[in-house]
């Protein structure tokens, strides 16, 4: 009974050890940004990445093979900071995994687009077609609200858009076959597609302009992607020298001239 209380004991210590480590100030020049799969990691290392390297910074990306698993590495110490959320699931997020993420910087931010390797225009568009939707309660309810603005669907506007879902739509103008999955692998299911709604990162991913889509997103505010960090250590150099490099001039002229970014929203305050 006693080894098993000293060893009770001794994951208590562990434990609490993590815990005050996750919220202790930094003390080395390092960080560590997490992000999906997509070219916001681009956006970072080519355009925020030599700014910080300026200032004596040694900076290590993170690509994560699913946004889910970002928020509780952020938790966990393994990120500094993110590039990977909107305002729409933030709260929720923080709700569930007991975490304190806050919004830290804007960053050009990629709409999604209704696109087909099938179809060349809208005017194609028949009953029974499918379309293929991410599968994610925020991507599915940015992506039907593309396929209501067109008229082609009705959505319910009582369904909250962290427990969104296919049940939320229903027929208008045609009445279409949704296809949820994983919107990393929509742009690789498009031969068996009518249509596909696809995040703007993964166009650009592929070399495509988001500009040549069928349909594109009119993103409300709320689902641009934001830097996150955690609210502890807003007040930390680092933090500060992050935020920025993300509102420079220097990123700034980074972006309008990459044509890779071409159809990205751009923060408001350079507008």
């Amino acid at each position: 009974m006693k080894h098993i209380l000293k060893m009770t004991a001794s994951v208590m210590v562990v434990g609490l050890l993590a815990a005050c480590g996750q919220n202790e100030p930094k003390t080395s020049k390092k960080i560590v940004m997490g992000f999906g799969v997509g070219t916001y990691s681009t956006q970072f290392q080519k355009g925020i990445e030599p700014i910080l390297e300026k200032q004596g910074y040694q900076v290590e990306t993170k690509v994560f093979s699913h946004n889910k698993l970002i928020p509780q590495a952020l938790k966990e110490g393994e990120v500094d900071a993110t590039v990977h959320i909107s305002t729409a699931n933030m709260g929720e997020m923080n709700h569930r995994l007991s975490v304190d993420m806050i919004v830290w910087a804007d960053v050009p931010s990629a709409p999604q687009s209704l696109r087909s390797i099938k179809h060349d225009d809208l005017s194609k568009m028949q009953d029974g077609m499918t379309i293929g939707v991410p599968n994610d309660p925020i991507n599915l309810e940015r992506a039907v609200r593309i396929l209501e603005d067109l008229g082609w669907v009705n959505v319910d506007p009582t369904v909250q858009t962290v427990v969104f879902s296919t049940q939320a739509v229903t027929p208008k103008r045609f009445n279409v076959v949704l296809k949820p999955m994983d919107a990393a692998l929509l742009p690789r299911a498009m031969e068996d597609l009518d249509f596909a709604i696809i995040n703007g990162n993964f166009v650009t991913s592929k070399g495509e302009k988001i500009s040549d889509g069928l349909a594109i997103e009119q993103s409300p505010p709320e689902h641009l992607v934001k830097v996150a960090i955690r609210e502890v250590h807003q007040n930390e150099p680092w933090a500060k020298d992050l935020k920025a490099a993300y509102e420079s001039d220097e990123f700034k002229a980074y972006i309008v001239n990459e044509p890779l970014y071409d159809g990205f929203i751009l923060p408001k305050a350079w507008r």
